[in-house]
């Protein structure tokens, strides 16, 4: 992960961001059958037990369904998620959403509301 880690801390810098990766063996909430629409969306919330707080999904809108989101280990996402993996090294609070060409990444502390509590 030696490539994808520098281009995560180089995303990172560019957004003024701290650099947050997730921990090796974590999971992601990424919903697989979404996975062939575009845009590409994801979400980071503060990391709960084994998952990293990312969540990712392809298209335009997400499901309240429970079983929208599956685990996926963070290690695997390089071969069922590459688009995603500049991306996870941005700390909790952030968002990103991309096509492949176009990149929008963007703070967002509503992300963060009740991670105190």
């Amino acid at each position: 992960m030696g490539d994808d880690a520098e281009r995560q801390r180089t995303l990172c810098r560019e957004h003024a961001a701290d650099f947050s990766p997730p921990v090796p063996g974590s999971c992601v909430g990424v919903a697989p059958q979404t996975l062939g629409l575009t845009p590409l969306n994801g979400l980071r919330i503060p990391d709960h037990g084994s998952a990293c707080g990312w969540y990712v999904w392809g298209g335009e809108a997400t499901s309240e369904d429970a079983d929208f989101y599956q685990p996926l280990c963070v290690e695997h996402m390089a071969e069922r998620c590459p688009l995603a993996l500049p991306f996870l090294g941005l700390p909790p609070g952030w968002r990103f959403l991309t096509d492949g060409i176009y990149v929008d990444v963007w703070y967002d502390a509503q992300l963060l509301k009740g991670a105190d509590a």
